[in-house]
């Protein structure tokens, strides 16, 4: 086997592992998935595991990586769609739910409680991309007559960017109470409610109604 070869199967390997790993943490949990359990799921040994993956820590890590990335790659798809910028939060928030899965078993949760610097990690690469994409959402709200002009937009995607952070704040919003499918439909109601002309509150009304 030739060396490129070798390297490609390599690449595939781990890029399967991550794939896996990524599913069963959304599913399961961070905590609860064992390096046994992936092994056990793939059909491959934990050797196999940990010659890409030293430990179940990096493989977490990059775990949380990967899926982020996935929800950014969808959520450039959808803004690259002819939706209005309202439609636009919606699609994405669904997104964002299809890609978390299973709140019951609180990956988020497990993440912020078990692995706090990776927890960390996520939130301070996310304010940078949730921020642009919501000033760009913003900057097309007002263009289009959806948004109204006087509104600061730097001010706002910040309001919007803190606040949706703060949904995961189990102290404040504990998973045996709040929905996470209730908690961010109620939070997008707010944000659009707080900057939308008689235009946008149309469309929103339309979309709720759905």
């Amino acid at each position: 086997m030739s060396n490129v070869s070798y390297s490609y199967l390599c690449r595939l390997m781990k890029e399967k592992i991550l794939s896996k790993a990524s599913d069963l943490f959304l599913t399961l949990g961070f905590k609860s998935v064992t390096m046994d359990d992936i092994a056990a799921e793939m059909g491959i040994s934990k050797k196999t595991i940990y010659s890409h993956f030293s430990t179940k820590l990096k493989l977490v890590q990059a775990s949380t990586f990967y899926i982020m990335e996935k929800i950014n790659d969808g959520i450039c798809n959808i803004c690259s769609g002819e939706q209005n910028p309202i439609e636009e939060l919606f699609y994405i928030k669904s997104l964002v739910m299809d890609q978390l899965k299973n709140e019951k078993s609180s990956p988020q949760y497990q993440l912020q409680k078990y692995y706090p610097r990776i927890f960390k990690q996520i939130r301070e690469k996310q304010f940078q991309s949730v921020n642009q994409c919501v000033l760009d959402n913003l900057e097309r709200g007002i263009k289009q007559g959806y948004y109204r002009e006087e509104i600061n937009m730097d001010i706002i995607s910040r309001f919007y960017v803190n606040g949706h952070a703060g949904l995961i704040n189990y102290e404040l919003f504990p998973v045996n109470e709040f929905s996470d499918f209730d908690l961010k439909g109620d939070f997008l109601e707010y944000h659009i409610r707080a900057i939308a002309t008689e235009k946008g509150l149309k469309i929103l009304l339309n979309i709720l109604k759905k």
